[in-house]
């Protein structure tokens, strides 16, 4: 009897041994699986792969390997913000891990699909103004990441636009999308600028390509001396276009994105989206391990560049002044 009992422990305890094994070896499995990140993006997979590429470094920089500890379900509406909710919603129905949404646009739409996957957002202008957060120290729900705080820099811009332009321009225009909330909330920090400096700002109005080349006209007729552009989905998607008709129309522009100097813009002054956009991987990480958004205060842009192209400015017959060539993070000569 004592013989048997003792086989029957040393059974027993076998069995158990291996059983925690497995439990062990299944939890091993289960954290290590292949993490879907989604990517929602407005503009096309060409136009700014570098920002994407950023947010890839950055997971990379923090250990994570695309392959093998995550996967990338990549969406873009190419152009097209009407888009954007349905290729969320393909997100949500793949029930991906969290879901990267960088700009107001792309934000507003993952928000609008689900209110449990977690959002991360990284260039959004006023993320308690859009209504994707209740405040950047305590977001609550499901969407965390960094602002750009552009309406905050509104007149560091309008400054660098006046004295680019001649000191004192009388009337400047704004060219924004008002179906772009992140343009609502320029054109508002804008005309508070306007008022307390006394200059007059014309607001023009585009939802689409045709409506920004015909804005272009107006502005020369209404005498606009200079303008800024506001960024947004339809800007960015419609750089080309936009930097072709301010040089046409032969009007000083500044703009909120570097990639317009880099394409023949006279010049931008904004938070650097490429660093915001690696920043955001920090973000993506603690979600996967655990933390929950709402409890991930909003970060503010560290990082601004002011880029200035000095063969644009020749074109036009503007002078750059001294102290351009010291703030300006680069000079496209």
């Amino acid at each position: 009897m004592a013989i048997a009992r003792r086989k029957f422990v040393r059974l027993f305890g076998a069995a158990a041994g291996a059983g925690a094994m497995a439990a062990t070896v299944w939890g091993a499995r289960a954290e290590a699986r292949i993490r879907r990140i989604g990517v929602l993006e407005a503009w096309s997979p060409t136009a700014f792969p570098h920002r994407l590429q950023a947010f890839r470094d950055g997971l990379a920089e923090l250990g994570h390997a695309e392959g093998r500890t995550f996967a990338i379900e990549y969406r873009s509406a190419r152009g097209d913000a009407k888009a954007l909710p349905a290729l969320a919603a393909e997100l949500v129905k793949l029930d991906v891990d969290v879901i990267f949404a960088a700009t107001t646009a792309t934000a507003m739409a993952a928000r609008g699909a689900t209110n449990r996957i977690p959002i991360v957002i990284a260039v959004v202008a006023d993320p308690v103004g859009a209504g994707l957060i209740d405040s950047l120290a305590r977001p609550g729900g499901n969407v965390t990441g960094l602002t750009t705080a552009s309406a905050q820099i509104y007149p560091k811009r309008i400054q660098l636009l006046r004295e680019i332009a001649g000191g004192a321009p009388r009337r400047m225009g704004l060219l924004m999308n008002p179906s772009d909330a992140s343009n609502l909330i320029a054109r508002r920090a804008a005309e508070a600028e306007a008022r307390a400096l006394g200059f007059e700002l014309a607001t023009f109005e585009a939802t689409d390509r045709a409506a920004l080349a015909s804005a272009f006209p107006r502005m020369v007729a209404e005498r606009v001396e200079a303008l800024i552009v506001a960024a947004g989905q339809l800007m960015d998607s419609e750089a080309k276009l936009i930097v072709e008709l301010a040089a046409k129309n032969r009007l000083p522009a500044l703009y909120g994105a570097p990639e317009f100097a880099e394409i023949g813009g006279l010049m931008s002054y904004s938070a650097s989206f490429t660093d915001n956009f690696r920043r955001a991987a920090t973000y993506v990480d603690r979600i996967l391990k655990g933390a929950a958004p709402g409890d991930l205060p909003v970060e503010q842009a560290s990082t601004f560049e002011f880029v200035v192209n000095l063969k644009v400015a020749k074109t036009l017959g503007l002078e750059v002044p001294p102290s351009f060539l010291v703030q300006a993070t680069r000079v496209i000569e």
